[in-house]
């Protein structure tokens, strides 16, 4: 199985991450932050091709993140 690119680094986005909530993080938040993202994207990538677009739009990504 092939590793999937990842856009930032593992520090990037655990600083992100960090930044923008008060709490500590676990040791693998940035992995589980990564996976929610990429699962979220998937499910706007086919709820979009069901609706007949050829893009996904953020209202698309809103939907899905809804149901």
């Amino acid at each position: 199985m092939a590793a999937s690119q990842s856009l930032y680094p593992r520090g990037t986005v655990k600083r992100i991450v960090k930044a923008h909530s008060n709490r500590p993080l676990s040791k693998n938040a940035d992995i589980l932050v990564s996976t929610f993202s990429a699962h979220l994207v998937k499910e706007a990538a086919v709820k979009s091709r069901q609706n007949g677009e050829r893009t996904i739009s953020a209202r698309t990504v809103r939907k899905v993140r809804e149901v």
